[in-house]
């Protein structure tokens, strides 16, 4: 039975968030893995814990199989990368519902225009469509999407 726990990622798994980071990043199709990408990647876990993330893994079995990046003070789902090898088994939904126990009334994310596939999925999940926007330190158009808590209707 696959049943991951999403826990609060320890430091020590730092370096295994950057690696599945990248994987899930290549398997996007919008790049290629690469010694430099990876060390980028976990310089940048280290780097966005010092400012502010609430980092998550999904932990199965002592192998980590999904990140989980948020930014609670603003409401910001910043990253949601599942490893390559657990895709397809409902792992991003159970995150995405975790997430929203952490952010109960609203969740802004920015997804590239290119990974269709995701900003596909979030549309699936309730998210809207806001904006596009290109990010200056990538170069990558963004695409801002947003999820709201439906007020009862009375």
């Amino acid at each position: 039975m696959f049943d991951p726990v999403i826990r609060p990622a320890r430091i020590d798994e730092y370096d295994e968030v950057g690696r599945i980071w990248m994987e899930s990043w290549v398997s996007t199709g919008l790049s290629e893995p690469s010694p430099f990408l990876l060390a980028n990647l976990r310089a940048r876990v280290r780097h966005e814990m010092e400012r502010g993330w609430s980092l998550f893994v999904a932990d199965d079995a002592e192998r980590l199989a999904a990140m989980l990046a948020i930014k609670p003070d603003e409401a910001y789902l910043d990253q949601l990368f599942v490893a390559p090898g657990y895709q397809g088994r409902s792992l991003g939904r159970k995150l995405l519902a975790f997430t929203r126990t952490l952010l109960p009334d609203e969740i802004w994310l920015r997804c590239v225009r290119e990974n269709e596939k995701a900003w596909r999925w979030y549309e699936r999940e309730g998210f809207v469509f806001e904006k596009e926007q290109v990010e200056p330190m990538t170069g990558y158009m963004m695409k801002y999407y947003r999820w709201r808590k439906q007020q009862p209707t009375g």
